[in-house]
């Protein structure tokens, strides 16, 4: 993958991430937080927690840091995978978000 296709899918993500965040606030009582600044986002939940969202251009990859740990994704062709497990980006971040926030939430590409 080139660098301009990775930052196109990327950004790509990142501005699903921030439109899923202002859906489930108008639709729920989640109240999330986020903020972005340049390829990093950082959702802040009511109880302060907080889940991070970044890239890592040299490497080609999505980082998120959650309470229930550190992921690396890199895009497969169709997804975010995670390098170590294999699981996939926006699923991961419904599982972190959901915990986090203390009620289901839904996150998708």
């Amino acid at each position: 993958m080139t660098d301009l296709e990775y930052l196109d899918h990327a950004e790509q993500a990142l501005e699903a991430i921030e439109l899923a965040c202002d859906e489930l606030n108008d639709a729920t009582d989640a109240d999330i937080d986020n903020q972005r600044t340049g390829g990093m986002i950082t959702l802040t939940f009511a109880n302060r927690s907080q889940i991070i969202i970044n890239l890592q251009k040299p490497l080609h990859e999505i980082w998120m840091a959650a309470r229930a740990g550190g992921y690396h994704y890199k895009f497969d062709g169709g997804a975010w995978k995670d390098a170590k497990n294999g699981g996939e980006f926006f699923n991961d971040l419904t599982r972190c978000a959901s915990e986090q926030a203390g009620s289901p939430l839904r996150f998708k590409p």
